[in-house]
């Protein structure tokens, strides 16, 4: 008995463990798969949301005037699985932490999320068309030279041909440059291959010198053109050819042989070896 006076006294002094709903809201963790909503500003119409909807609870049906579409979403069919937040390309649809989708019988058909979605025109044909949310047109024009502004008032259709029509523009720049480049490649190869005339040569030689000397050097020119032929210096050959002819004639001349000396006799040198011994 005392031991369960002591619990109860605890329990009392910490309160309920449980959340007072309904008297007070209960609490709700942040990412809880609660009601399912739509913002038509950033809705572009795609349908995938629709498409991956287990429960068949999305619907989405263009008005008869074609001003735009309607967009339905039966939370009594809903599951809360989160597959059309996850698929949508432009996070149109979230999901709240509203759990309190208990409703009477008689209100299951109202029980839906309405929203109507109104289409603008295309500034290039005039069609139909949502335009893309801003920042995910950011996203995927961040590295891309066109014009945004233009870009958003354009439906797909017009855009790929606006994309073309620049893709070609680019290739004929491209394609005229490299046959400019082509063309002064020839020319320069036949410059390379002409041999200088006389007056390039003369030209050439007047823009070596210095601009003071460039007028006497053109006055020069024509004295030298019309002066008399000079004659050419002697060569080193021409002076030696005296030298080098005497030099033949003599090689050529018989040379004096020396008389041999006669042999002595016997008796001579036996004659020169007795006096000698005397």
């Amino acid at each position: 008995m005392l031991r369960f006076l002591k619990v109860l006294a605890r329990n009392l002094a910490q309160g309920p463990a449980t959340d007072p709903f309904p008297a007070r809201e209960a609490y709700t963790p942040d990412r809880f798969r609660g009601r399912v909503t739509m913002n038509p500003e950033k809705c572009v119409g795609c349908g995938i949301c629709r498409h991956v909807c287990a429960g068949r609870a999305i619907r989405i049906q263009p008005t008869e005037d074609g001003t735009g579409y309607n967009f339905t979403i039966w939370h009594n069919t809903c599951c809360l699985c989160g597959m059309c937040r996850h698929f949508c390309p432009t996070r149109a649809i979230t999901m709240t932490t509203d759990w309190h989708n208990a409703h009477p019988q008689d209100q299951k058909y109202d029980w839906a999320e309405h929203r109507f979605v109104p289409y603008l025109r295309c500034s290039g044909c005039y069609a139909p068309m949502r335009i893309l949310p801003p920042d995910l047109a950011a996203r995927v024009y961040a590295h891309s030279p066109v014009d945004m502004n233009q870009i958003l008032t354009l439906c797909p259709d017009c855009r790929r041909n606006a994309a073309a029509a620049r893709l070609m523009a680019e290739e004929k720049a491209l394609q005229s440059a490299e046959d400019a480049v082509e063309q002064a490649e020839p020319a320069k190869v036949a410059d390379r291959a002409t041999p200088p005339s006389a007056g390039d040569a003369k030209v050439a030689a007047t823009e070596g010198t210095t601009p003071e000397a460039q007028p006497a050097a053109a006055e020069a020119a024509p004295a030298e053109a019309t002066g008399p032929t000079a004659q050419p210096a002697p060569t080193a050959s021409a002076e030696a050819a005296p030298a080098l002819a005497g030099a033949a004639e003599a090689a050529e001349a018989p040379t004096a042989v020396p008389a041999k000396a006669p042999k002595a006799s016997a008796k001579d040198v036996k004659k020169k070896e007795s006096n000698h011994e005397q």
